[in-house]
């Protein structure tokens, strides 16, 4: 049975989420709250500016111990969980010697990392190498390693993002080469493509090895907890294209992947949702998150028309206090999702209202 210094009912929380991922929860509903705390506060006076360095390993282990405490009394369906989002674009051009860039996230207390393409043009492909004993590889290993043992027994360590087919060749090129590259070097992009693989993979099975798993699944800033070793996709190259490119170009690799492992989850965006149906039918997909962006509508409002898009996926949304209690008392919630609820006030309104919460039937 899970037990964790940050979560108090942290093995009934995974009981729950391990009902929803096997999509065994479709009347069912899940919700996690965010609350306010000084932490986040005292990040966003710190980064006000936004653009930042590579931060120190263990100012951010200090981060995430100090707002995941300030949780330990709700009782929602969240698994308490450091991030280590410096990690999660800029590694991967990093270790091959790209130009790593950071930006803080005073809203949630990320500091992510993009990196800036990295060849002048495709005649510079073949000089690539993946090299264990870059700097950025190494500085991947310390941050793991300080993140699992501040970790042990108190919280998880969340996956993180791949970024394999398209995504990879995004770094490489820029996002407007690699589109004409698809006409004009299909090969290449190809070879690319199979590179990614190997370097994600040599990302991924570091982080199981070093970070392990919490109860016998991945602990995701985009889902909680899940059973087994599970990966984190992206399509995003491809909600600027039709469906019929991500089935050339963006399924083999995305099935290739998650078969290495024991499944994955992704996100789309609110320009993505032209592809529902047929992400939706991945081999080896086990939720979608649906994110918000200006000028669509936003996924709570219309999730009864996703979600007969995506079938019984199990799907993750997010939404605002009012609106979720609303809804809820109304019985108007659609099931088999985990709702991600901002604008709560206390631990005790959340606990309170998770009882109705546990209790809903749709």
């Amino acid at each position: 049975m899970l037990q964790l210094e940050f979560k108090r009912n942290a093995a009934d929380v995974v009981a729950r989420l391990r009902a929803l991922y096997r999509r065994q929860a479709a009347d069912r509903i899940f919700a996690t709250f965010q609350l306010p705390h000084p932490a986040l506060d005292e990040f966003a006076r710190t980064y006000a500016d936004g653009a930042c360095g590579y931060p120190d390993p263990a100012t951010r282990v200090t981060f995430w111990e100090r707002w995941l405490a300030g949780r330990v009394d709700v009782e929602d369906d969240s698994i308490p969980a450091a991030y280590p989002s410096e990690m999660d674009q800029g590694l991967y051009g990093g270790m091959l010697g790209g130009d790593v860039r950071f930006m803080a996230h005073p809203d949630s207390g990320w500091i992510s990392s993009m990196v800036a393409p990295l060849l002048q043009d495709w005649s510079e492909f073949d000089s690539l190498r993946i090299d264990r004993s870059a700097r950025w590889f190494q500085r991947y290993l310390t941050q793991l390693d300080a993140f699992a043992a501040a970790a042990a027994g108190r919280f998880g360590v969340s996956h993180f993002i791949l970024i394999d087919s398209l995504n990879f060749v995004f770094e490489l090129v820029g996002a407007t080469n690699t589109y004409v590259s698809l006409l004009e070097q299909p090969e290449l992009v190809r070879r690319a493509i199979d590179f990614a693989f190997a370097l994600n993979v040599l990302v991924q099975d570091t982080f199981f090895e070093r970070v392990g798993l919490l109860d016998g699944g991945t602990a995701s800033n985009m889902v909680q907890w899940i059973d087994g070793r599970i990966v984190s996709e992206s399509v995003d190259p491809f909600h600027m294209t039709s469906v019929d490119y991500f089935e050339a170009w963006g399924r083999e690799p995305v099935e290739r992947i998650l078969a290495h492992y024991d499944g994955g989850v992704l996100h789309i965006h609110g320009n993505g949702r032209h592809l529902l149906e047929a992400v939706s039918s991945i081999r080896g997909l086990q939720a979608i998150y649906l994110g918000d962006d200006r000028g669509f509508p936003e996924a709570f409002e219309v999730l009864g028309q996703l979600q007969a898009r995506t079938g019984n996926v199990p799907l993750v949304v997010s939404t605002g206090w009012d609106r979720f209690v609303t809804s809820l008392r109304h019985r108007t919630l659609p099931g088999g999702v985990l709702y991600q609820v901002a604008g709560a006030w206390s631990a005790d309104d959340v606990n309170r209202l998770m009882e109705d919460v546990r209790a809903y039937r749709a």
